[in-house]
């Protein structure tokens, strides 16, 4: 795959985009406020649809992106790094862990990690409701829900973005997915439908959450401070919601957010350990253990499980639910995800994704959850499955009635809840800011306030008109169409990485070797240019006198040959080899800075710190290759242009 011939211009606002998408959103708004029967009874009627006739086709997608990633994961292609081969992580691994789990799953953490467990245990698909069997079954189905399905769908997103954006360098939006598939036809409407799609459907999938959240904050301000669960309530506290993320977002990615989901993982960490210590902690480390085995026993019958021999509306109302749900976040999550991934390899970031954040899920699922069902099913307590039946935004706050020190842990859980809702929010206005901006993150603050004050808007409207449930089932019908799209962009991507594989099969072909000098002691030569620790004048000089005229000449014979050739001084002093239709070639050579080994005496050459030296680096088109060629002679450089000008030729040969 070759990279796109021109970018747009990624700091200028797409209007294309951002008009029609503000234009559908306001459109949808209107008739759900204006209609809210006649749009609740559409989306149900979409729903009922949709699980009769398309669930076998949400299961078949699903089962067919978990087992891709894994493939993936596991395959040559895992070396393959998200950025030039040079390229390192933007966030160290525990930040990046932080920031998962608060645009992820933080959110469904504190409203299911009670809820779930209990209602499958009361209503189990199969199993004898009370018996040990319902208490089995319901931690089985609810890690099927939040394990390894989920977040691969959100890592298949995030892969082909970050992917196609960092090793290809094109807009981090939806769009690029496609761009194996359609070419250049990404900058025109058919690319800007896709983005108009995602924005629509992050906006919708955030609000209705967000709206959904507040009623599990009114339920533990009502606990705590005796404040009444109304309608009205739950505005004021969406305005404060939103009010802060209007904040965070104002601030960036690398304070506001950053900052706001390290905040929140030690704090859910601290409630997971309070639980824990304070819970049945032997039989809480024997059930994880038994659960994760049962899980992956039946793993790949209940990942293809539709319930055909049986007449049950459970899958439709769960399974298939969650698997809309997820596929319907898969833009917002997976394009936050590729925003924070950068430099790392596809490999690394597999498995980050997905076996890191389901690990502790499926930890705090047990915890919370099998906790909650010991109360129920051997103290008791029935109270508790009564009140999860009713209304499971309370579930969590009379779950930790059973707990000492209720109140501390309540005021701390809906702490924990506001702030995992400031991150979705502002982190959802992130991204649909960039879908808007040609995948830009350096934009104008009012976009971002934008976004996020209208994230809030559409949430307390469709809050007042009753139309949360109508928008959650149009959620979910969203996800249809996205799933076709994300089978192309899998499509598309495999097609990109078989390039990459010819790319590296050519690179272990064996070059010519060649002398350094054409004297007798230029092995000499050769050991004092590799222990030497030049400064940056010294390496500009190189390039300039010797590589320089290297390029020239190579340029010249190659034209001689009737192939088109260019030499930039951009980012460092390029020759770049045109083949019309096919993969260009670019040879490299950049002045880059590194720390001296410490068996290095000082040599008075640095410039501002005697502890660092530079290397003239050869880069080629897709990045760094990690070796020097500083001191070789003229001869030296251009051998080694054509060595790898052979291996770029053999690697077009193996692609045709």
């Amino acid at each position: 795959m070759s990279s796109p011939v021109s970018l747009p211009n990624k700091s200028q606002l797409n209007k294309k985009v951002f008009f029609s998408a503000s234009s559908i959103i306001i459109a949808l708004l209107f008739y759900t406020a204006a209609l809210p029967k006649q749009a609740q009874s559409l989306f149900a009627l979409m729903q009922a649809s949709i699980v009769d006739n398309g669930s076998w086709f949400y299961v078949l997608t699903v089962a067919f992106i978990f087992f891709f990633v894994i493939f993936l994961g596991f395959s040559r292609y895992g070396d393959i790094r998200l950025g030039p081969d040079h390229a390192t992580p933007d966030y160290s691994l525990v930040t990046w862990i932080s920031m998962l789990f608060a645009a992820g799953m933080g959110i469904g953490l504190m409203f299911f990690g009670v809820a779930e467990p209990l209602m499958h245990y009361l209503a189990p698909p199969t199993a004898e409701t009370g018996t040990t069997a319902a208490v089995q079954e319901a931690m089985k189905m609810t890690f099927l829900h939040w394990g390894l399905h989920g977040w691969a769908i959100y890592a298949i997103v995030g892969l082909v973005l970050a992917y196609f954006s960092y090793r290809h360098n094109l807009p981090l939006t939806l769009r690029s997915a496609l761009y194996p598939l359609i070419g250049e036809r990404i900058y025109q409407w058919p690319g800007h439908l896709v983005d108009i799609f995602a924005v629509v459907s992050t906006v919708f999938g955030v609000a209705t959450s967000l709206g959904l959240g507040a009623s599990q904050v009114n339920a533990g301000f009502n606990y705590l401070f005796g404040i009444d669960i109304s309608t009205i309530n739950q505005i004021i506290i969406m305005c404060g919601i939103t009010a802060f993320a209007v904040l965070s977002v104002a601030t960036g990615l690398d304070k506001g957010i950053k900052r706001l989901s390290q905040a929140n993982m030690i704090l859910a960490i601290s409630l997971l350990v309070l639980i824990f210590v304070l819970g049945p902690s032997v039989f809480l480390l024997k059930a994880y253990l038994q659960n994760i085995g049962d899980y992956l026993a039946d793993i790949v019958h209940n990942t293809f499980n539709l319930f055909a021999y049986k007449k049950t509306n459970w899958i439709g109302g769960w399974t298939i639910f969650y698997w809309g749900w997820w596929l319907a976040w898969a833009p917002f999550v997976g394009l936050f995800i590729a925003r924070i991934s950068r430099g790392r390899t596809i490999r690394e970031f597999i498995l980050g994704v997905m076996l890191i954040p389901t690990v502790f899920t499926l930890l705090w699922m047990t915890i919370f959850g099998n906790s909650a069902i010991d109360l129920v099913h051997n103290q008791g307590v029935v109270v508790l499955g009564d009140m999860v039946n009713e209304d499971p935004s309370v579930a969590l706050f009379v779950f930790l009635e059973n707990f000492p020190l209720t109140n501390v842990l309540s005021f701390f859980s809906v702490i924990m809840i506001v702030i995992f809702f400031v991150t979705s929010c502002d982190s959802g206005a992130m991204v649909v800011d960039m879908l808007c901006s040609h995948g830009s993150n350096d934009t104008p603050l009012w976009q971002r306030v934008y976004w996020a004050v209208g994230i809030g808007v559409v949430a307390a409207i469709l809050l007042l008109a009753g139309g949360l449930n109508a928008l959650q089932t149009m959620t979910i019908a969203s996800a249809l169409p996205f799933a076709i799209v994300l089978l192309l962009a899998i499509i598309g991507l495999i097609k990109a990485l078989r390039v990459e594989g010819f790319k590296q099969e050519s690179q272990l072909i064996a070059a010519i070797p060649h002398s350094n000098s054409e004297h007798n002691d230029g092995w000499k030569m050769r050991l004092k240019n590799i222990v030497d620790f030049p400064n940056k004048t010294n390496v500009n000089k190189f390039i300039k006198q010797i590589v320089a005229p290297a390029f020239t000449l190579v340029a010249k014979e190659l034209k001689e040959n009737k192939i088109t050739v260019d030499i930039s001084d951009e980012s460092g002093l390029s020759l770049i080899v045109n083949h019309g239709e096919e993969q260009e070639f670019v040879y490299r050579v950049l002045a880059r800075k590194h720390s001296q080994p410490d068996f290095v005496a000082e040599t008075g050459e640095a410039d501002d710190d005697e502890q660092t030296y530079y290397r003239a680096e050869v880069h080629l088109g897709e990045g760094g290759q990690d070796y020097d060629i500083m001191g070789w002679s003229k001869t030296a450089v251009i051998n080694n242009i054509i060595d790898q000008y052979h291996k770029h030729l053999h690697f077009l040969h193996l692609l045709r």
